[in-house]
């Protein structure tokens, strides 16, 4: 090779990699265009008159029901949320506060049906209110206050040391279900019907009244099998009672704070809650247990019937909370009953 071929191909520039040059002459992919967002139109009925109370323009998708009852409180002030129930049929369920628009079988025009709950307190008022007035009632009695038996027995205590054992026992029941209404349980509705407070501090308090009179009465008579009875009877009280406070912490546990979300309660290391495995409610048998033994303890007829109603009443929880328990989760253990173990 010459020196003048050698200066020819110096002089040459340099030619690219083919594959870099196609990659500077590629076009960008183009973005995706952004998908539009549909919204809702909302009508709201009143269930019972037809009438059209409320319609509500450019709803998100995403709006659940909560959202949607918080908008028509700005056209009805009177009709905060917790009072508001709306449904899809005038005549149906109640949506969930969670459930999204979109998801609800409606069209983009959606229309609602309004029930007026009337007026609501908060659960925890409700349960204070319902816990508070049987202990206090139940300490008057106690203490022999004016006008209850007679001026001759004014404050004058009890002979028989099983009324003042059955004092600290129902004492003690209550200051826990007060002390558990602040700081354990976890409510999944904040409100329930105002005038529900009356019917339920009738029971409460009504029953209260009446087994303090007979247990503190200055002829009361101590249980037929003294001592032993008593001592029998206070162990099942107690059992039960640490039994009750047990299961509410492992519910406690199962619904992280503020949320709605609920699980399949199973046993934890707590022996107490080993009772789950044969039961789906056994804050209420160990409820009805602790009665039980209180009515042992005092052999007080208006005792055995609170007892009785009671469980009749939880009884009818039981079921139910059983029956969603089933419906909600497929994998539900079979072996469990509602709140007796193979029976009931």
């Amino acid at each position: 090779m010459d020196m003048n071929s050698v200066l020819t191909e110096l002089r040459q520039p340099a030619k690219a990699p083919a594959e870099s040059s196609a990659k500077r002459s590629a076009p960008k992919a183009a973005k995706k265009a952004k998908r539009a967002t549909v919204y809702f139109e909302v009508e709201i009925l009143d269930a019972k008159t037809r009438e059209k109370l409320c319609f509500l323009d450019k709803v998100e998708p995403n709006a659940t029901v909560a959202d949607i009852k918080t908008m028509f409180t700005k056209f009805h002030p009177e009709w905060y949320p917790a009072r508001q129930s709306l449904r899809l049929d005038p005549k149906g369920r109640s949506l969930k506060d969670e459930d999204i628009l979109q998801n609800l079988p409606v069209g983009t025009t959606a229309t609602l049906y309004f029930r007026d709950l009337g007026a609501q307190i908060s659960w925890v008022t409700v349960f204070l209110t319902e816990y508070a007035g049987p202990l206090i009632i139940y300490l008057l009695f106690y203490f022999r206050v004016p006008f209850i038996y007679g001026p001759k027995y004014d404050f004058i205590t009890s002979r028989h040391s099983v009324v003042h054992l059955a004092c600290i026992c129902h004492s003690f029941h209550y200051v826990k279900r007060l002390l558990e209404t602040l700081f354990v349980h976890r409510f999944s509705h904040g409100t329930m019907p105002f005038r529900n407070i009356f019917k339920n501090c009738m029971y409460y308090w009504g029953f209260a009244a009446w087994m303090a009179y007979y247990i503190n009465h200055p002829l009361y008579t101590p249980p037929m099998f003294g001592e032993k009875q008593v001592r029998i009877a206070v162990i099942i009280f107690l059992f039960c009672q640490l039994g009750n406070f047990s299961i509410h912490i492992a519910l406690r546990n199962l619904r992280p704070a503020g949320s709605k979300t609920r699980k399949i309660p199973f046993p934890t290391r707590n022996p107490f809650t080993w009772i789950f495995l044969l039961v789906s409610c056994p804050n209420y048998t160990y409820e009805v247990g602790s009665w039980i033994g209180f009515a042992i303890m005092t052999q007080c007829v208006p005792v055995a019937l609170f007892s009785l109603v009671g469980f009749i009443q939880m009884t009818i929880w039981a079921k139910g909370k059983h029956r969603s328990y089933l419906k909600e989760f497929k994998d539900y253990p079979p072996l469990r009953s509602p709140i007796v173990p193979f029976l009931l």
